[in-house]
């Protein structure tokens, strides 16, 4: 009889390179397939590490920033490359600056898209429904047309006026002039899957309306919501910094590069172009990140997107490393 092998790990040796590479642990099937996603486009690669610099300059700033960002030196005047007009450090600004463009973007585009994703999920589900609900559904896309008929920042310099110019007032311009585009995203979406098979079923299974719309509905429809959020991000910032360029946004001495680009503006034409350049282009590449954000996101989301990457994942590679192991 032959001895009894102790119970254990088989030892791999020199020819089981092929098990070893196959039985070693894997990452997660959601993280995989964005790590693929990532290797297919590096693009979107640039837009997380773009968001991500951001985030975390605006976080660490007063570690980074080698001045406090309102204290003026008259000494410095407009001196290059990083004073401006008041003898203000133009790159501890400039790192300061995300903390309110961020917090306005992203609180005014979460508002808005939770209002309009809600709102329209609703109008969107009744609105073939008939009786008082499909009137009422109709009445609500009445509004948001006559919304969506004023020119975006025009309407937005109005409210801000009505309301009173503060940060609260310009995060709820943006969450009003952005709900209506989440409305009618989520609304198309939802007409496009309410006479599907599943939300039958649960109808005939007598399934709740509201429960339908919860659990069923929204889940299948957010995806579109999600790629558009990361771009209305960008797209708020640009805003919050033209309403502060016209001087109806963030009041300086606070650190804004929209207030930023318009204090500087006017040094430009005497040749001190760097207090308006550097927060321009601070700007554009935030902008520039959310919208690679933004597009990476529909992409993961994409279910013919997600075939092709899965046929590409599953076509095999040749490895010559692999092959000479084994031979």
């Amino acid at each position: 009889m032959h001895p009894v092998k102790p119970a254990g790990r088989r030892p791999v040796g020199p020819h089981d390179s092929r098990a070893w590479f196959s039985t070693r642990r894997q990452p997660a099937p959601g993280l995989r397939y964005f790590i693929d996603v990532l290797r297919a486009r590096p693009a979107f690669a640039l837009g997380y590490a773009i968001i991500t610099g951001v985030t975390l300059a605006a976080i660490l700033a007063p570690m980074i920033a080698p001045y406090p960002p309102t204290t003026a030196n008259s000494a410095d005047y407009l001196q290059p490359p990083n004073w401006n007009a008041t003898g203000m450090d133009i790159f501890s600004r400039i790192l300061y600056a995300p903390r309110i463009d961020l917090t306005i973007a992203v609180v005014g585009t979460l508002v808005s898209a939770v209002v309009g994703t809600l709102i329209g999920a609703l109008v969107g589900y009744f609105q073939t429904a008939g009786g008082i609900r499909a009137l009422a559904s109709d009445s609500v896309m009445r509004a948001a047309d006559v919304l969506q008929a004023f020119p975006v920042f025009v309407f937005a310099i109005a409210l801000v006026a009505i309301f009173g110019q503060s940060i609260v007032s310009i995060i709820f311009a943006i969450a009003f002039v952005n709900t209506p585009i989440y409305l009618r995203l989520m609304r198309q979406q939802v007409m496009s899957i309410r006479g599907m098979r599943f939300v039958d079923a649960a109808v005939v299974a007598g399934v709740s309306d509201f429960r339908i719309i919860r659990a069923h509905i929204i889940p299948n429809a957010i995806a579109p919501v999600l790629a558009q959020l990361s771009i209305n991000v960008g797209w708020s910032i640009l805003l919050t910094a033209a309403l502060s360029f016209v001087g109806a946004g963030v009041r300086a001495p606070t650190p804004e590069w929209g207030s930023m680009i318009a204090t500087g503006f006017q040094n430009v034409m005497t040749g001190q172009w760097w207090p308006s350049v550097m927060p321009g282009i601070a700007l554009a590449v935030t902008v520039f990140g959310f919208a690679l954000v933004g597009t990476s996101i529909e992409f993961l989301a994409d279910p013919s997107s997600r075939r092709r990457l899965a046929e590409r994942a599953r076509t095999p590679k040749p490895n010559n490393a692999l092959d000479t192991a084994s031979a």
